[in-house]
């Protein structure tokens, strides 16, 4: 005698509680991704900014507004679509610039905001990793010297006659 079991239907019930499953670990794998592209474009356009900021002269037609334009420029590569950069009516990255050609190292610091996705936006929020308007803030400072250490520990006025 011959025992069948009724089986029909049982991979249907597995994928209805396995394709959820497969969602949640694609998101959670999707956000930290999207926030590790940010951190790479603005730690590369901080440092493009800071090899600018060396060459910074009172003389010619230099202003903040143009390395911040330049600066900007590089993090165009980040989407102005919310989980990446919040947009908003205008540009809302906060760019700050500290020193020049004179001063003994330059900085760039610049400032993000990232809309999270629904599951890590509500865990971010209940451990308060979130500000006021609910976004995740990233923040990433660049600093440079602006002389090599070998220009600082040799004295220029000998480079003069070095090879003489």
């Amino acid at each position: 005698m011959k025992c069948h079991s009724n089986n029909k239907g049982q991979t249907t019930v597995e994928a209805a509680y396995l394709i959820p499953i497969l969602m949640l670990l694609i998101l959670m794998l999707v956000q930290p991704m999207i926030l590790l592209y940010n951190r790479m474009v603005m730690e590369n356009a901080a440092a493009e900014g800071c090899r600018l900021l060396v060459t910074a002269t009172s003389i010619g037609n230099y202003s903040d507004e143009k390395y911040e334009g330049y600066i900007e420029r590089r993090l165009a590569a980040i989407p102005p679509v919310d989980i990446f950069h919040v947009h908003g009516s205008g540009c809302t990255w906060v760019i700050t610039l500290e020193g020049n050609e004179l001063t003994s190292e330059v900085s760039v610091t610049i400032e993000n905001q990232v809309k999270l996705l629904p599951l890590i936006g509500w865990g971010a929020s209940l451990l308060g990793l979130t500000n006021a308007n609910n976004n995740f803030e990233q923040k990433v400072t660049v600093t440079m010297p602006t002389q090599p250490n070998w220009v600082v520990a040799n004295d220029p006025t000998g480079w003069v006659h070095a090879y003489e």
